[in-house]
């Protein structure tokens, strides 16, 4: 009988073992410290992830001796039935994201589906979304909205794709989120101040659930005045979660 994939989160950036448990719930710590096999997006950060587990929940081997395959973008599509092997023979595994939880904006959805195609038992685990903790806080509509994943990086092309985004949020209602490599953010920032409308909202979440956690909404015309008025947030190399809503 094949084993189950256990979608394990992870946190969204690096925390204290003290304050793990008010990220990730204690039954997940506990059913992810039985495991020994992973599939991860980067065996490093899973490994450090681990440590933290270990911490209150002792883990099923040392950790030198937990099997941990990388599953990232670049993986090719060949490679994924030897991932699912092991639990093709009965070994259970956790699928674990870099950060947040896993198969939503990451990789690990295309292991998912193949799974459920080989009729393995998929187990999702309560953990940290940062797209949905910024939809949460950011007062936008939570009722209907879209994730874009990363813009162009091109500006001509970026700021046609943030018109493009906010006459469908005006069209329809609907929050539209991206994100962006952290060490871009100003730039992201800059963009969509210039280029929405001047009532349009717009949400920077940065280093959500973390001690240095900042969400701040103004309009676009407020964002290009605390922007000429060096009010930046401070999320330079954090990551960020962008909305904007079309009023």
């Amino acid at each position: 009988m094949p084993g189950t994939l256990f979608l394990i989160p992870n946190t969204l950036g690096t925390v204290e073992a003290g304050a793990l448990a008010s990220i990730i719930p204690e039954q997940v710590q506990a059913l992810t410290s039985r495991l020994d096999y992973f599939v991860a997006e980067n065996a490093k950060t899973a490994r450090a992830f681990l440590k933290l587990i270990a911490v209150n929940h002792p883990l099923a081997k040392p950790l030198q001796e937990i099997a941990i395959s990388e599953l990232n973008v670049n993986t090719p599509p060949a490679a994924l039935a030897a991932l699912l092997a092991p639990l093709l023979a009965g070994r259970d595994a956790g699928l674990v994201s870099e950060a947040g939880v896993p198969a939503v904006a990451d990789p690990g959805a295309d292991l998912v589906r193949l799974a459920h195609a080989h009729g393995i038992t998929v187990r999702p685990l309560v953990g940290p979304s940062s797209l949905l903790l910024a939809v949460m806080a950011s007062g936008l509509n939570g009722q209907s909205f879209a994730f874009n994943g990363y813009l162009p990086t091109d500006a001509a092309q970026r700021i046609r794709r943030i018109g493009e985004l906010e006459k469908r949020s005006r069209a329809e209602r609907q929050t539209q989120l991206m994100i962006e490599t952290p060490y871009r953010n100003g730039a992201m920032l800059d963009a969509l101040a210039a280029a929405c409308q001047g009532t349009t909202l717009i949400c920077v979440a940065t280093d959500l659930s973390l001690p240095t956690e900042s969400i701040r909404t103004h309009t676009a015309t407020q964002w290009k005045a605390q922007l000429a008025a060096g009010k930046a947030p401070d999320f330079h190399k954090k990551p960020t979660v962008f909305l904007l809503l079309a009023q």
